[in-house]
């Protein structure tokens, strides 16, 4: 049977990671579970597992630097919350990466990927992780581009300069994005998934696909009657779905 462990300072999703893995793999065994990254070497060591799933960010050393000491005695999975970074950078390397919080179409592709493996030698990571640190810090060098001030909207026949600030929300349609204030809703054409481009991510969390909220205008987030996460508007009676791929943006909550 194939072995693993998984390495992550928290324990819901240390359990989460394992339940999906069971789902999708029922074939492999989790032998161990580690808080960081220099647990993690150390069950590598005495476990010998095919596979080691490193959360990048944990006290102590990280998911990275963790994988720098395991090198080839494991094939490295690693697990991330939200880094298009280094999920690019994933894409390009010699490892593989589980999205948070694992869904189980995504983990899916990532348990194929890992089945082929099994017949492979274990490769050493050390020049894929040393890649990805490289193009992380130069992302993270590069000058950051202006984020959007004001949109120009439609209310009726009139265009409209809204400041950013005082938007509550966006949500889209099959044809145009709903732009919500605390005293008028107005239409713009550009799509959710180009604003985010656009928007300070500090300022405006993308929730769902379809949805943006300004994070100032979070009342906090309730479940209805389906289990759905839905985000309440300040002095507003309407809630937005939280699609289960942003879940983790209200763990602080």
């Amino acid at each position: 049977m194939p072995t693993a462990i998984i390495a992550d300072d928290e324990r819901l999703m240390r359990d989460q990671l394992r339940m999906r893995l069971s789902q999708v793999w029922p074939e492999l065994e989790i032998v161990g579970e580690a808080k960081n990254g220099d647990e993690a070497i150390e069950l590598v060591d005495q476990l010998k597992p095919d596979f080691t799933f490193l959360d990048i960010r944990m006290p102590g050393k990280t998911g990275m630097e963790a994988a720098a000491v395991i090198g080839g005695k494991s094939n490295v999975v690693f697990v991330t919350a939200y880094d298009a970074y280094a999920v690019e950078a994933f894409e390009r390397g010699a490892v593989d990466y589980v999205l948070k919080p694992p869904e189980q179409e995504r983990l899916q592709i990532t348990v194929d990927r890992l089945k082929t493996r099994l017949s492979r030698p274990k490769e050493d990571v050390n020049a894929s992780v040393s890649a990805m640190l490289a193009q992380l810090t130069e992302k993270i060098a590069a000058p950051k581009k202006a984020h959007l001030q004001w949109i120009q909207a439609s209310i009726g026949q009139d265009l409209r300069m809204i400041p950013v600030e005082e938007i509550l929300f966006f949500r889209s349609d099959e044809k145009y994005t709903c732009v919500q204030t605390e005293k008028f809703e107005a239409l713009i054409r550009k799509p959710v998934r180009d604003l985010a481009d656009e928007l300070d991510p500090d300022l405006f969390w993308q929730i769902h696909r379809a949805t943006l909220v300004n994070v100032n205008a979070i009342e906090g987030v309730t479940r209805d009657i389906r289990g759905r996460h839905l985000v309440m508007i300040k002095g507003r009676s309407d809630k937005l779905e939280v699609s289960r791929s942003f879940l983790h943006l209200f763990k602080q909550m």
